[in-house]
């Protein structure tokens, strides 16, 4: 199968070093400044820059790993390249208008936009229990006070002086994933496989004796009662970064071709 990737940071690479003996050919790469040098770029993939130079690549399948302003301008081009399209950075979907025109245009060139899970998990339970359904989920995403440092969290908590836990962020995911795109990227992922953006419940926590990024999914409806948690060690790249982001979209891809799913 022929892959796209865009962007060439840390999930992406690691992924792609990970697939090295599949029976995936990685044919482009697609990143915002083509003047750097990428001497671990896989053999035979183009660099490209532009959206309009995708096409030509003939992908069969583009994955995206490049953050939220990417999920747009290159799901478009890959749905009208006839590529089905994987997306990571699902806090762009924080956006109504986005998941809506790139679930447009995947309808109209008969083609799928795949939400890869990231780094949490029960993602699969929580799409099928919503079949029966579910009245309440609340997420709670629990970090090292040191994995906040750059966000909104620097003003709604001392994140140096922690002695405890804190929970300083609590809101629907569609707050959450757009104060906090790349670390509550996650938010969306549960929101839309459940019961929505609006009515998930996202919870932030610094916890200054956390050790992992850890994600504590709850559910109850009608189908029962779902408790979940994940304890994610860091993508050794990109601290910020769980490794299980990077494992979830390996596995979205080896499952277009694998002859048995899981």
């Amino acid at each position: 199968m022929r892959v796209a990737f865009v962007g060439w940071g840390a999930i992406a690479r690691t992924a792609a070093e990970l697939l090295a003996n599949s029976p995936v050919e990685i044919v482009a790469v697609a990143v915002r400044d083509g003047s750097i040098d990428r001497p671990d770029l896989p053999a035979g993939a183009q660099l490209i820059t532009e959206p309009g130079e995708l096409a030509a690549t003939a992908p069969e399948l583009v994955a995206e790993a490049a953050g939220r302003d990417s999920v747009a301008v290159w799901g478009h081009v890959a749905l009208e390249a006839h590529a089905d399209y994987v997306v990571s950075s699902v806090s762009a979907f924080a956006d109504a208008s986005v998941l809506k025109e790139l679930r447009e245009a995947a309808a109209s060139n008969n083609r799928r936009v795949v939400i890869q899970p990231g780094a949490v998990a029960g993602v699969e339970a929580l799409a099928a229990a919503r079949l029966m359904g579910i009245d309440v989920v609340e997420h709670r995403i629990v970090k090292p006070p040191h994995a906040w440092l750059g966000t909104p969290a620097e003003t709604l908590c001392a994140l140096e002086d922690l002695t405890e836990p804190e929970a300083f962020f609590s809101a629907p995911a569609v707050e959450a994933a757009a104060a906090f795109p790349k670390n509550a990227n996650v938010a969306m992922t549960t929101a839309l496989a459940g019961i929505g953006p609006d009515a998930t419940k996202i919870t932030l926590v610094a916890d200054p004796t956390a050790s992992t990024n850890r994600h504590e999914l709850h559910a109850h409806g009608a189908f029962g009662q779902l408790d979940v948690a994940i304890a994610n060690s860091p993508l050794p790249a990109n601290p910020k970064s769980s490794a299980m982001a990077a494992l979830s979209l390996v596995r979205t891809i080896e499952n277009r071709v694998n002859p048995i799913v899981i």
